[in-house]
């Protein structure tokens, strides 16, 4: 404190008060932020009693990470400490989503030992916006779709709702999937498989009634299944006759060809990953009872 009977305090020894730098002080006072009572007449900046516990406050605000202008805006009044806190959260809300999406972009590319090409198209997908990835969503169910009227209704529907998105709060497991699957319908190839699978599904409808096209394969595997816990094998009769009793007078190679492509590996994935990003517990695969249902059909196809 300055000897003159004022109680004003020098820049040094505000600085000594609370443990913070001269540097710092000067600093701030520079930004505005905390501004000196006046000048001594040798030119020194002085500070009273209420600089003090602005400083504190002005210290309490940056160390809980507001910015100079934050801080600038609650000492003026021009908006309460709630209000800026507030903001505050907001940002670090989009900060620490942000470093999740960048976590899981590693964690992905520690593990796939991706080129410096694949990470780039990474970390792209796992930034795109809530309606970029709508939109890529959408694109590929349009194309499946596309020119074809005889879709069973019941398949489309559940299709057109896959349009799925990160969630506000997504894990790195999620953001994870979100990049295989992005990846996944972008890929010519993949798109055409389904395409294919959504055109058998549409030559059918002209046989069978709305929702047959989904009973109808969940039938075989379902029966499959009972078949294969009493261990009966794909190409005896008692699996031929199992198979004559959902397929009727249908043709067991066109059945194959048709369970054949909704079994791929890829297309069970694709399901996966959309349980994955929705945070929902993945159905049930029915590997095993695809598999014994496609030998059983090969055996009579066969023959």
């Amino acid at each position: 404190m300055i000897d003159d009977g004022t109680g004003l305090l020098t820049i040094g020894e505000l600085a000594k008060a609370t443990g913070l730098t001269v540097r710092t002080i000067r600093y701030w006072s520079d930004e505005g932020v905390l501004t000196p009572v006046t000048r001594s007449a040798g030119g020194y900046r002085l500070y009273d009693a209420e600089s003090f516990a602005r400083l504190e406050l002005i210290r309490t605000l940056r160390e809980l990470g507001l910015g100079l202008g934050h801080v600038r805006a609650v000492l003026s009044g021009e908006q309460s400490v709630a209000e800026v806190a507030a903001a505050h959260v907001a940002a670090l809300d989009a900060q620490i989503r942000s470093l999740k999406v960048t976590r899981a972009v590693l964690s992905t590319v520690a593990r796939r030992g991706s080129t410096a090409e694949e990470t780039t198209l990474m970390n792209k997908l796992a930034r795109l916006s809530a309606a970029e990835r709508k939109r890529i969503m959408e694109e590929f169910v349009a194309e499946l779709f596309h020119g074809l009227d005889a879709v069973d209704p019941a398949i489309e529907e559940r299709m057109r709702s896959i349009a799925v998105g990160l969630p506000e709060e997504p894990t790195p497991e999620q953001v994870d999937a979100w990049v295989e699957l992005a990846e996944l319908v972008q890929d010519p190839q993949f798109r055409a498989q389904m395409r294919r699978v959504v055109e058998f599904n549409a030559a059918d409808q002209g046989r069978a009634a709305a929702g047959r096209s989904t009973w109808f394969p969940m039938r075989l595997v379902q029966l499959g299944g009972q078949a294969r816990e009493r261990g009966v094998a794909p190409e005896s009769p008692e699996a031929e006759a199992i198979v004559r009793e959902v397929l009727g007078d249908g043709d067991p190679a066109a059945v194959l060809e048709r369970m054949e492509s909704a079994s791929d590996g890829r297309l069970a994935r694709y399901r996966q990953l959309l349980c994955e990003v929705k945070g929902v517990p993945p159905a049930a695969a029915h590997r095993a009872e695809f598999a014994w249902v496609v030998a059983a059909l090969r055996a009579r196809a066969a023959g």
